[in-house]
């Protein structure tokens, strides 16, 4: 007897959906929920890192409905984005025609694995109904100074006439056209979230539960250092390179400055050296470098010296400047003093370039005799040598006496500086929300109105990835009267990143369709804040640090009244094939549909949280879904062998179980708690379950099973879905057991097994142990020296 998933799914998902199962409404009487997992990007096809996300999140809304609670779990698309654009252009189709195709493909599928989602509440960022409200809260942050526009260099493509990202440039080519992409400065848009930085480190207290590897990484990025701004005099010049570092100890081993080829002062350096033009095509070639490669520690560092030379202010020792890929704008001054004894990224550097090294500090253990005995650079704590007036003193403590020391002489400052920077949101796209912004020779750059709102992207923009931003060859988009003087005046034509899309849209969930604002306050009262937050682990900085911003933004102006958008934090693992992510590139991609087909969601399902924990990697295996399936199959059967009542050991097993997998259920361990199941299955195929006993196990499966759980539910004469019957109950009396078993030990090894009363005194069983008769091989009337009593489990006699 085997059943019949094909049938049985699209049953249930057209059940589901005719009921309404998942519409969800504000219930004062009833504890919120709000589950929620990062909405995708819509490509059409969803893949196996889709359907583990969010059957994730669907296994945790369908426990907490049948815990009693009022949940929220809704879904919507991250729609806007270059890659649709460039879809666009090689199917010759438009990007919104090509978006909302790919919408329908990626909700049929969605459907198919049968998610607890209120499609209701869906939202699509690209649709003018919600990127209306990304211009509201950009004239809200621009009242009050957080959006400004300031020049800033980006990749050019001169033949497109086009900014590129990062990842677009090709071995310094455009990846399009194959053109040299050049450094062009522009004036872009920008978000003032420095603004917030002390917040948002502050803050990350609040966060208890959030993985600590996230939280880790949310502050690194914010970035905040102690440290010493460092004065380092041009020699036969009246210029200073200020140099930040939070290692001010050991400036007396500085032996070169190493600038980013970014530093304003550059060019200045190299102007008339013997260096200029060689320096000249590194910047060029670092400038087509990604800044995450160039800041990575596990590729070889490269520069080039710029012919000047600064003085060492704690020594007046000369040494060399020189430009390196790996010291960047973003932090600091985007200068370094480089001492390389102390600093491995130095040392390697030093070692490639023949550069001067001195030891400042020597380890506890050992001192360092010679630089040539050196093999890496020592970056712990120490004693001071070669450091003047400070020889001898401890690392720690020279970093304040040197630091208060150079502010007195005026040759340094003790700082603090931020790695975070203002976030820059202008892109030179189409596809994207257009800023609100007209620029008149008159009155200057004047905020679109908001009852203009919403600014539309034109339909009839054209595409041929040729030529620059599409919407600049619109007339009637960019020629417009401003809204002052109502003169001749010109519309911006950047658009805005797709982080500011998914910056808020949490909020608008709450209220999708609500016409008055962004969200509507009564519905965000009571649905905020996200109780479980599901994705992966690549958004762990910057969506969720632009969201948090958002969220501190919103309640500055008075719309909420809470500070973090995210209450519990999961990031699930990659799903990996031969050990290797899957990818289309790597012919690696086990396409979902396709499993859907031959086992049906459920098995699916049921194997993506079997095979491996929610934060680990799973490695796909096709034997393991064929496991999952033969497994339902099992259950399935039990329908057939049901008698009046269970006995007694399989009641008990059933509460042991029912308090494992709430238990597991509650911390997302989800593969224990299947487990558990199997387990329990096992023991009704030894002594047959009753209707009760059964019961109970689909309930418990129904979270990752759906279908087959509802179907099964209505098989047992059950009215209504299994949702409606509330989580199975522990029944403390239920775990305690009746008698024991008892190992027992002589000199340590096993000896024999015994069955006891559960509640036997200590002196009792020490009694009946000592008595048994087949102990006596081993005892043989020699004095017993010690009884050691492991409780309920084992006994230890030394003899």
């Amino acid at each position: 007897m085997y059943y019949e998933f094909r049938k049985i799914e699209k049953k249930w998902q057209r059940n589901w959906q005719k009921a309404k199962s998942f519409c969800a409404r504000i219930a004062p009487d009833k504890k919120k929920y709000y589950l929620l997992e990062m909405f995708p990007y819509p490509s059409g096809k969803i893949h196996m890192g889709h359907v583990r996300n969010y059957t994730i999140g669907d296994v945790a809304s369908r426990f907490k409905i049948l815990e009693g609670y009022n949940v929220m779990h809704p879904m919507g698309f991250d729609a806007f984005g270059q890659p649709a654009e460039n879809a666009a252009i090689k199917n010759k189709t438009k990007p919104d025609a090509w978006t909302h195709k790919c919408i329908r493909e990626m909700e049929n599928e969605l459907k198919k694995m049968g998610f607890s989602y209120d499609w209701e509440r869906e939202v699509s960022t690209c649709d003018s109904s919600y990127y209306k409200w990304n211009q509201w809260i950009f004239l809200k942050m621009l009242e009050r100074g957080l959006a400004y526009k300031k020049a800033s260099a980006v990749n050019w493509c001169p033949n497109c006439a086009t900014t590129l990202a990062n990842e677009e440039v090709v071995d310094g080519g455009c990846w399009r056209c194959q053109a040299k992409v050049e450094q062009k400065d522009l004036e872009q848009w920008y978000l003032n979230i420095t603004e917030y930085k002390e917040r948002l480190l502050e803050d990350l207290r609040q966060l208890s539960n959030w993985p600590e590897r996230v939280v880790s990484m949310q502050e690194n990025w914010i970035g905040k250092s102690q440290g010493v701004e460092i004065y380092f005099k041009l020699k036969d010049s009246k210029r200073t390179i200020s140099v930040f570092t939070t290692r001010v100890d050991t400036i007396f081993g500085a032996t070169y400055i190493v600038l980013a080829p970014e530093h304003p002062l550059v060019k200045e350096l190299i102007k008339g050296k013997p260096q200029e033009n060689a320096a000249l095509k590194f910047i060029d070639k670092v400038a087509q470098e990604s800044k995450v490669v160039r800041a990575s520690s596990d590729v070889k560092k490269e520069g080039i010296f710029t012919g000047s030379f600064a003085v060492n202010p704690v020594n007046n020792e000369e040494v060399p400047v020189w430009l390196a890929d790996y010291v960047l704008m973003e932090y600091g001054t985007g200068a370094i003093m480089a001492v390389p004894t102390h600093d491995q990224r130095d040392f390697l550097f030093a070692k490639e370039h023949g550069l001067g090294m001195r030891v400042v500090i020597q380890p506890k253990e050992k001192n360092v005799q010679s630089i040539d005995e050196l093999t890496e650079a020592y970056e712990g704590e120490g004693r001071q040598v070669n450091s003047g007036e400070f020889d001898g003193l401890s690392s720690q403590e020279a970093k304040i006496k040197i630091a208060e020391w150079m502010e007195r002489k005026g040759i340094g400052k003790i700082q603090t500086h931020w790695r975070l920077r203002d976030w820059l949101i202008s892109r030179q796209r189409y596809w994207g929300t257009p800023i609100p912004v007209i620029y008149c020779p008159k009155c200057g750059v004047v905020p679109v109105p908001y009852k203009d709102l919403p600014v539309e992207l034109p339909k009839d923009a054209p595409f041929t990835g040729e030529g620059g931003n599409p919407l600049g060859k619109v007339k009637k988009f960019v020629e417009v009267k401003c809204p002052k003087c109502k003169g001749l005046a010109r519309r911006e034509t950047d658009t805005m990143a797709t982080f500011f899309d998914s910056s808020w849209y949490f909020l608008r969930f709450c209220s999708p369709k609500f016409k008055n604002g962004p969200f509507d306050e009564k519905e965000t009262a009571y649905w905020m804040t996200v109780d479980q937050y599901i994705g992966g682990i690549e958004h762990a900085i910057l969506h969720l640090l632009y969201s948090r911003f958002f969220t501190k933004f919103f309640k500055d102006i008075g719309m909420i009244n809470f500070d973090e958008p995210f209450n519990r934090l999961l990031t699930q693992g990659m799903v990996l094939k031969d050990g290797e992510v899957m990818s289309k590139s790597k012919g690696n991609i086990v396409d979902p549909d396709i499993m859907i087909q031959k086992y049906g969601a459920d098995t699916l399902r049921l194997f993506i949280l079997f095979a491996a924990p929610p934060e680990t990697e799973l490695e796909w295996d096709d034997r393991g879904l064929e496991g999952s399936h033969k497994f339902l199959n099992r259950v399935w059967r039990i329908q057939e062998n049901l008698k009046d009542k269970a006995d007694p050991a399989l009641a008990r097993a059933l509460h042991k179980t029912i308090k494992k997998v709430t238990q597991d259920f509650r911390e997302f361990k989800f593969n224990t708690a299947i487990a558990s199941m199997m387990e329990l299955t096992n023991a009704i195929y030894q002594s047959a379950a009753d209707k009760d006993v059964f019961s109970k196990l689909i309930i418990m499966l129904s979270p990752i099973c759906p279908h087959f759980c509802e179907e099964l539910w209505q098989i047992l004469g059950n009215k209504g879905s299994v949702l409606k019957a509330g989580w199975p109950e522990v029944d403390p009396h239920m775990l305690v057991e009746d008698s024991l078993t008892i190992v027992i030990q002589v000199n340590g090894k096993v000896r024999l097994k015994i069955e006891v009363p559960a509640e036997i005194a200590e002196s009792q069983l020490k009694e009946m142990v000592l008595a048994d008769a087949r102990l006596t091989p081993w005892i043989q009337n020699k004095p017993v020296k010690n009884f050691i009593l492991v409780p309920k489990k084992l006994i230890n006699i030394v003899v």
